[in-house]
């Protein structure tokens, strides 16, 4: 099994990290791939412009995942439009006050993933047969939502993860699946994240504590063998 550990492409034992990339008992998460984060309009809440570029590679490991009958579940923010989620809340989100003092101003922040406006729509594919979370309050798409019950009703035991951003909330959900005890995989090449030196990092992390990093061909090699 080819794996980036720390950022070096390795060969690791089949016999030890198999299982945890093994077609059976596996869900693919696909993380926040929606206008919130994806759209070219000026007044998107929170950019991630670098996710655009994996729009369509994630299309496609979608397709050769649901052909092979392994199920997909998208997973997206949603506060309530009346505000107690977040802004109006007794806890805000940390990185609401945190943002403005990395990032250029975004005049659309106020309306970042409120339900039932255009920022919530998925850029990604999304089927009949998916799944669905979306109820994300924060970053970890575990925390606070049904997504772990979900999983565990469906027998599963491994994770693919893809989307954004991977150095926020697909690093959180790394951390949180495998404390969960779920085996972590990581698409390399269907995330992306704050910038290419954020991204790595994040990548890093994962493949020293929580799981495996693989691009998204080998992984389809492994569940076609």
């Amino acid at each position: 099994m080819k794996a980036r550990v720390y950022g070096i492409e390795k060969d690791l034992p089949d016999e030890v990290f198999r299982n945890w990339v093994d077609r059976p008992d596996t869900a693919v998460i696909s993380i926040d791939m929606h206008e919130g984060h994806l759209s070219e309009d000026p007044m998107c809440p929170c950019p991630a412009p670098r996710g655009r570029a994996i729009i369509e590679p994630v299309n496609h490991f979608h397709r050769a995942a649901r052909a092979l009958g392994v199920p997909i579940i998208h997973v997206r923010s949603t506060l309530r439009k009346t505000g107690e989620d977040d802004l109006k809340g007794r806890h805000p989100a940390a990185w609401r006050t945190l943002v403005e003092y990395y990032a250029d101003p975004l005049p659309g922040i106020g309306e970042h993933a409120l339900e039932g406006s255009r920022w919530t729509e998925f850029c990604t594919e999304v089927l009949d047969e998916d799944l669905k979370v979306l109820t994300k309050r924060r970053l970890s798409p575990f925390f606070a939502t049904d997504l772990d019950f979900l999983l565990r009703s469906m027998g599963v035991k491994r994770v693919v993860l893809n989307g954004g951003m991977t150095d926020c909330c697909v690093l959180n959900a790394a951390f949180d699946a495998s404390n969960l005890g779920y085996r972590v995989c990581v698409a390399e090449d269907l995330v992306a994240g704050s910038n290419a030196e954020m991204e790595e990092a994040a990548l890093k992390m994962v493949s020293l504590h929580v799981g495996v990093v693989l691009k998204a061909a080998e992984i389809q090699r492994i569940w076609s063998a």
